[in-house]
């Protein structure tokens, strides 16, 4: 049971293009958002759809993956676990950020935005 105290699983689409970086230590870092969707009805019976951002934070090989394979508009299942960190911006305020560092990802598209035919 242990694992399962800090795990989350999403199936969306990318928002974005993944951004690549590399840290002074020669790590890669790979970064996006996905969209998960639900729907349901409401009282007077209209079908809604209410749409939640996650971010999305990929290291190692996991990250070479997302760098090789993921678009903006690609449908994927992730699995990865909260973390939580904070950092002073540049005007002196404190910022929190949540993420998903994601340690499986599965491709169950291929986006169609922004390629060519």
């Amino acid at each position: 049971m242990y694992a399962l105290k800090n795990k989350v699983q999403l199936i969306g689409n990318l928002g974005n293009a993944p951004e690549v970086r590399n840290t002074e230590s020669g790590k890669k870092l790979v970064r996006f958002s996905i969209a998960t969707n639900e729907q349901y009805k409401n009282a007077k019976g209209e079908r809604v759809t209410e749409t939640q951002w996650h971010n999305v934070i990929a290291w190692g090989k996991v990250a070479d993956i997302a760098e090789r394979f993921l678009l903006k508009g690609t449908e994927v299942a992730i699995e990865g676990k909260l973390v939580n960190r904070n950092y002073t911006d540049k005007e002196g305020n404190k910022k929190y950020v949540t993420e998903i560092q994601i340690t499986e990802l599965l491709l169950l598209s291929k986006a169609t935005t922004g390629m060519v035919a």
